[in-house]
């Protein structure tokens, strides 16, 4: 099964696809330092570094699934909100892919902001756009002319290209991701592909963990944390855990626990400390204040951030028990982002944040490829 990765960043969304058994044809991808990353870790012949608008799809044979992420600032809850209005807008030829290549599967992945409701229209307009690729934009016209036109359009009756299209908001932390990461999943699936597919079931809970915490305690016998270094529990949690137990009664919730930093940190050297880890290095100056206040060691990491020193809830810095905070080192935030640990990511601390944080899981990656090359062998067999 082979695959395309447009707007490709450092690569998260591939090396999950690759583990879920895709070939990559291509990465398409603008930026030099990500670029070079995904050299780095794939074909470097496979790595076109440059504007999308000027890749030759026709140049491509065969792609069965098209993945990435179309640029999100223009929909992200931290940037300007102008949505189809910013010309880093990328769907326009993430749809021309679609239409270039035909292939069986589309999968794309966006920020929350995406659902917010001054959106809403545009979205729709999204949507409709990659049900039937094949209706462009007039030169000129107004895209809300647009919408209402693909508004019309009767799929009983129609013969063109088109795409079964869901989507669905994520949260990471409830497939293994050890981070409270939500983003929009936007996937296609030819008309023609005879199989239905649906988004994988949750695996991991918020309930499961507090179940190992305070119920069990097999968390922190796991991690050989003793009883007086574990942390003290105020009134509001006290009665959360009393609901959990009224609420299973004998019986342990039966979804996996959310992973916290601590389950995929914990057998990495302090950074302070001598080691041979090359991107595991220490940065000081991280500091706690209203609204900046880091991510606790354990429970899930908060979203890592695009960013370096300057994101707005200090989210890409670990938060200890005691209140002390540091910065994650570039290893640390490739383990909150599933990245393998010799995955190599390319440039200074900050964009190699920036790329780490516009990436997406690898093991939420693996776990949508896995069920998407379900999906394509089961129809092949369909069809044998």
């Amino acid at each position: 099964m082979r695959s395309l990765e447009i707007f490709s960043g450092a690569g998260g969304l591939a090396k999950g696809l690759e583990l879920a058994g895709f070939e990559h044809t291509a990465f398409i991808e603008h930026n030099k330092d990500a670029c070079d990353s995904l050299r780095a870790n794939f074909d470097a012949n496979n790595v076109f570094c440059g504007d999308i608008q000027k890749f030759n799809f026709s140049s491509l044979d065969d792609v069965d699934i098209v993945a990435g992420g179309p640029p999100c600032q223009p929909f992200s809850l931290g940037g300007k909100h102008v949505g189809e209005l910013d010309t880093r807008d990328m769907f326009p030829f993430a749809i021309r892919s679609i239409v270039e290549l035909r292939p069986k599967i589309f999968v794309f992945e966006n920020v929350k902001g995406l659902l917010r409701q001054s959106f809403s229209e545009y979205f729709e307009y999204i949507l409709l756009r990659l049900r039937n690729p094949n209706n462009p934009i007039s030169r000129g016209e107004d895209w809300r002319k647009h919408l209402s036109n693909l508004r019309r359009i009767n799929q009983n009756d129609y013969e063109g290209l088109s795409y079964r299209v869901s989507y669905k908001l994520i949260n990471a932390a409830n497939y293994g991701v050890p981070q409270l990461r939500e983003r929009v999943f936007i996937v296609g699936v030819r008309s023609d592909i005879e199989v239905a597919w649906e988004f994988p079931k949750a695996s991991h809970s918020e309930d499961s963990l507090l179940w190992a915490m305070h119920v069990t305690g097999n968390y922190w016998r796991r991690h050989g944390v003793c009883s007086s270094k574990q942390p003290k529990l105020g009134k509001a949690q006290m009665l959360k855990v009393t609901e959990l137990k009224r609420k299973y009664g004998m019986f342990e919730p039966e979804m996996k626990p959310w992973r916290t930093i601590r389950d995929a940190l914990s057998n990495l050297p302090d950074p302070k400390e001598e080691h041979s880890i090359k991107d595991h290095v220490f940065r000081g100056g991280a500091k706690v204040y209203p609204g900046h206040t880091g991510s606790y060691y354990d429970r899930p990491a908060k979203t890592i951030k695009a960013g370096g020193h300057g994101v707005p809830g200090g989210e890409n810095m670990i938060r200890y028990e005691d209140g002390s905070v540091r910065y994650f080192t570039v290893r640390e935030a490739k383990r909150i982002q599933t990245f393998p640990d010799d995955f190599i990511i390319h440039g200074s601390w900050g964009e190699a944040m920036r790329q780490i944080g516009n990436a997406v899981p690898v093991d939420l990656a693996k776990i949508t490829g896995l069920s998407l090359a379900q999906c394509i062998i089961k129809n092949e067999l369909v069809l044998s």
